[in-house]
Order: structure tokens, then sequence, then C-alpha cells
């Protein structure tokens, strides 16, 4: 039967099993309790698309930015179930901070700072860091990578900004994308590499300490180096990129490749081809990580004054999708995305448009191969999305409302009630507790004619979830 907003349900709330005429959207409901509001204050509240919750699920991390400047000064937690708002850090005179994730197992967080601006100085993609802070001391930042802006390079520093930095599943290394300041700067003459984002790795393998000849020099705590590799100039129809971004870490455990053994590292990510024809879109790929960083064949880990840093030795990078043939080629940018992968390793999952130019979810293996379509809805996936721990559900926004999509059925079941355009959830993040039971997202408000990004959570019905084993 249907209730009052026209969803299935059965007369028990679990999912009903029903017949739809062709063309007819599968939106299912459960008898989920309504979302609850958590944070209130009257200011932006921003999550990360990733990690928001705290290991124990207990706490929110967000950050204070508002608009679309990195002016936020403030990393703060909120107790979902007491209300109760800590700082973990503030950013001293007009440096700003955000994007901050936490750790998968320990009580520390990882986000951005940015530079205090002087002069010309100020922020910028290639002028950023990690910093990480115990949640145990706040406002104590320890320095995730070392920035080394000014010849001669060390080894594990960094010449630029990073930005998105994420743990990996067993919480010892952490992904970032990243932009070179040293390149940046230089004349567009053709006689040096260009500033291209790519992905980078920061392992447990420092400290790294680093020359004071630039006054924004500073040590870090982690050996930092990048795994991706960009072309100046990608040869059309090939597998060269010019752009490496949006990445996540493959599988709880790495997965399995097709001879049967296990790779335990790799990562994800969108790299930005040329297609035959000129036009520039973002495949799917991956990079196989060696479990040591070692000096780059060829180049150095640090690079030059013209040339990017280089790949270390055993880093793999591979193509996985081939969308040229298509209607509509290549992942979306809009909504803006990060790869995530099933718990398993087994499923890559992005978000792309299908012949009618809806979008919806596809997945690739991280062998490659056919990609599979997993949604074939009316209605277009609006948000960054995230896997629930036990790899059956996916959580995204869609048609103005928070809902999850079942993996294996494709079935879309929704959560919360569509409301009215502008003041929607907002498409920037939905995010799994970790008991898989709760999802955080943000959602406009109207408090006295003014409106804030507030954090909100909603549970999944008891029914559709997993049990943990003790």
């Amino acid at each position: 039967m249907k209730d009052s907003l026209g969803h299935f349900v059965s007369s028990s709330g679990r999912l009903a099993a029903v017949s739809l005429a062709v063309g007819e959207a599968l939106t299912l409901i459960g008898h989920a309790t309504p979302p609850r509001q958590v944070t209130h204050a009257s200011q932006d509240h921003l999550l990360t698309n990733i990690n928001a919750w705290s290991p124990d699920g207990r706490w929110l991390v967000y950050d204070l930015r508002r608009g679309s400047s990195f002016n936020g000064r403030r990393i703060e937690q909120i107790n979902v179930e007491t209300g109760e708002v800590q700082c973990l850090y503030e950013a001293a005179g007009q440096a700003g901070c955000g994007v901050v994730t936490w750790h998968p197992r320990e009580p520390k967080v990882v986000f951005i700072l940015g530079p205090e601006p002087a002069g010309d100085w100020t922020y910028g993609f290639s002028r950023r860091r990690g910093v990480v802070v115990d949640a145990r001391h706040p406002g104590k930042a320890q320095s995730l990578d070392a920035m080394n802006y000014a010849p001669p390079f060390a080894p594990g520093a960094l010449r630029g900004g990073s930005h998105v930095h994420v743990f990996s599943p067993d919480g010892q290394w952490v992904s970032f994308t990243y932009d070179d300041e040293v390149l940046a700067r230089l004349p567009n003459n053709g006689k040096h590499d260009a500033n291209q984002r790519n992905v980078g790795v920061a392992v447990p393998a420092g400290p790294v300490r680093v020359n004071r000849n630039h006054p924004r020099n500073n040590d870090g705590s982690y050996f930092s180096v990048l795994v991706t590799r960009t072309s100046n100039h990608p040869k059309p129809g090939s597998d060269e990129i010019s752009r490496a971004c949006e990445e996540g870490w493959v599988g709880a455990d790495g997965y399995v490749r097709a001879d049967g053994t296990r790779q335990q590292r790799a990562l994800a990510f969108q790299g930005t081809v040329i297609a035959p024809d000129g036009r520039e879109y973002a495949e799917v790929f991956i990079v196989d990580l060696p479990e040591k960083m070692s000096a780059a064949p060829g180049a150095p880990l640090e690079g030059t004054e013209s040339t990017r840093p280089a790949p270390p030795a055993g880093v793999r990078q591979r193509r996985l999708t081939f969308t040229a043939a298509r209607r509509h080629p290549g992942i979306v940018t809009n909504p803006r995305h990060w790869l995530r992968v099933s718990p398993d390793g087994t499923q890559i999952a992005f978000l792309m448009k299908d012949h009618e130019g809806v979008v919806q979810f596809w997945t690739v293996s991280p062998n490659g191969g056919a990609l599979r379509q997993i949604t074939r809805n009316g209605t277009g996936i609006s948000s960054a999305f995230t896997w629930s721990p036990d790899g059956r559900w996916i959580a995204h926004t869609m048609d103005r409302g928070v809902g999850v999509t079942e993996v294996a059925s494709g079935i879309f079941v929704r959560l919360t009630v569509p409301v009215v355009e502008g003041i929607g959830p907002q498409p920037h993040a939905c995010v799994f507790s970790p008991d898989g039971a709760r999802i955080a997202y943000m959602q406009q408000v109207e408090t006295q004619g003014a409106a804030s990004a507030q954090l909100f959570v909603v549970a999944l019905p008891v029914e559709l979830r997993t049990p943990i084993a003790p």
C-alpha cells in the first residue's frame, strides 16, 4: 500500500515488494523516525563528505565556513545525543581552517589549516596544509605534512597545498589532493611542468624536517608523497590525464586482484582525460600503492624547481572506465562527489548520466571490466555519498530528500520528506555512522529571516540494518 506521501510501505513497516509500471520510479519507505536537527547556532555548520562521525558514533565534527571563502576559524564537535558543543581548534589571527575528518579508531581529527595572510601570501589551493588534533587535547595542532617552498627540496615534504585529508580504514595513512605552489608561481611559457591537481598520501615515516630558507616552510610529522602521475599535454584517446582528484580508499582491507592475491592499499580517483575528439572529461582510475615509499624511478620524490614531485617506485596507476562512446561520457561534476568503495573492496561507486541524461549510481571493479548501473531513477542523484558499513546501502540525497539506495537491487528508500527547493538537504555530504544506524547531513534552516546550514541526523529503520557482531 501507499502512505500519505505516495511511498510504498507494508502494514508491518517493512519494505514492500511491489510491481510498478514501466518508467515509474521505485521509491520505498520504512517506518523511519523523523530526522532530528542537531545544531542550532545561527551560523553555518559544514560536514565533510566522509568520516564525519567519531569512532564511537557519539560526536559529529564540522567547521564554520560561510559562503564560498575559506573563512572558518574553528573546528567543533557536537554530541549528537546531548547537544554539547566542544571547540577542538581555533585558528590564530586571520588564518582559516576547515574540511575536517575523524580518525577511524582514535579520538583525533585531521583538517586543512590555511596560512595567516601577510603581503601577497594569502590562502589558496597551493597554500594550505593538513594538521592533526587529538580531541583529548583541544587546541594543540600537529602538522601532518612538511612544507618546503624553496630549494633544496626535501624528500617527504610538499611544496604546495593539501586538501580533504582522509585517514585510511586502518588509520595508518592519510590521502589528500595537492596543488603545487612552486610551479604555480612560474610563468606559463611551456618550459616547465604545469601545476596540476594530483593525489598524495602521508605515511607515518616522519618526522620530516626542512630548511628555513622560506618563511612559510614547516616541519611535518608524516612523510608525504604524490602517488598519481599527470601529463602536461595528455594525448587525445590515451590514458594520460591532466588532473587527479576526488579520491577514495579502496576497501576496508584493500581488494583482491584478478590473480587472487590481495592489494593491501589502493586509491580510486577521478582522472581527467582527453577523448579522440578533443573533449575533456573524468574517468575512474585506480592507483595501487606499495607498502614502502622508496625513491621514485628516474625522478626525485620531492620534485625540482621545474618538475612535479614523482610517485614512488612500485606505484601502479590504471584506468578502469572507458566511456568516450556513450552519449554522456565520463563522471559527472555536478553534483561534486568523491569516489567511494564498498567495504569489501569489490565495487567503486561513482555518478554518471544514463542515456537520457539522468545522474545514476554506477560501479566498476578495481580490476576493471564491465560497468554496472545500480539505479534507474527518473530523478538524478544529487549529492556526495557514503556506503553503509555492511556494504548494502549507499546514503545520498535525491528529489529534495535524504535516503538510501540498496546496491543489489537499486531500490531507493526515502528517509525524509521532500522539502522546499533551496532549503533542502545540501549536496556536500551524506555520511553513515560507524554502526550503520544513522546518517548525518546538512540542511538550510531559516531562522528569523536568515538561512544557515544546520546538521541533521536521520536513523535507518531497524529492519534495514545489519546486526553488528559483538
